[in-house]
């Protein structure tokens, strides 16, 4: 399998233009993982960090799950790999975590959150709000998060990816 990524067009509209470079960088993350075997991808980045390219997927399909669902929509589905007991049980790996459950998972969450944000207009408000403030989020808040939060990672992933076979890349 071989990823492609494709900017949104300079000249797109709002919505299209963050759906497109929210859609280029969870790309980037999948193609920061292609080729790689479940033992490579669950291997942690410098220890003591357990920061792994596998752990980062289960930590996205979180990310995309507390967004477009929880806030989103208002719907509490429950986290998918950490508990209250483990607050970052996505990074935590064994041998028994594979890369086509990771994926898969990821994959689900991220066509849940497309369909969604298809109910909302940008200005629309979420249905959950801030665990801080109470208040709600627009659309536009939550994919300019949302990118914001992928660029991050795929930085990450970056480092993580060259520390286990050399490869770099944009």
């Amino acid at each position: 399998m071989t990823t492609e990524r494709r900017e949104p067009a300079p000249n797109a509209g709002e919505r299209a233009m963050l759906e497109g470079w929210l859609d280029y960088h969870r790309k980037t993350l999948a193609w920061k993982c292609e080729g790689l075997t479940d033992e490579q991808l669950r291997t942690a980045s410098v220890p003591p960090s357990e920061l792994s390219l596998m752990g980062l997927v289960r930590h996205m399909a979180e990310v995309e799950r507390g967004w477009f669902r929880k806030v989103l929509v208002g719907d509490d589905a429950g986290p998918i790999y950490y508990t209250e007991d483990d607050r970052d049980g996505e990074f935590h790996l064994t041998g028994a975590d594979s890369w086509e459950e990771a994926y898969g998972t990821w994959q689900a969450e991220i066509e849940t959150a497309r369909r969604n944000a298809a109910g909302f207009g940008l200005d629309d408000l979420s249905q959950g709000t801030s665990r801080f403030t109470e208040e709600p989020f627009s659309l536009r808040w939550i994919y300019t998060h949302m990118i914001e939060e992928y660029a991050r990672h795929n930085g990450h992933a970056d480092l993580v990816r060259e520390r286990i076979d050399g490869a770099t890349g944009d």
